[in-house]
């Protein structure tokens, strides 16, 4: 589901009127990167695809895509997860 502007602009406000996070309103995935070695990612909807040189998450309103050398999906549950390895590049793909 594409959000517009205006719904964009909206959970933003919300998040602000309320002092939460725009991911815990909006259905986002929260990202928290540790150097370039560790990806804690809270938020997944699933692996849609995993390589040790490139990993695809499911985030439900975007695609987390990483990349770099010797991926690894070290932990995971229903709503988190956390890939390791040398990651050279995060990209949100809608």
């Amino acid at each position: 589901m594409d959000w517009s502007k205006r719904e964009l602009a909206l959970v933003r406000r919300a998040a602000d009127v309320f002092d939460l996070p725009a991911d815990v309103i909006g259905g986002l995935p929260h990202i928290e990167l540790l150097g370039d070695c560790q990806l804690l990612l809270s938020g997944h909807q699933g692996i849609l695809s995993m390589s040790r040189e490139r990993i695809d998450i499911n985030g439900g309103k975007l695609i987390v895509r990483l990349g770099g050398r010797e991926l690894e999906l070290t932990a995971m549950n229903d709503s988190e997860l956390r890939v390791q390895g040398q990651i050279e590049k995060v990209e949100l793909v809608r």
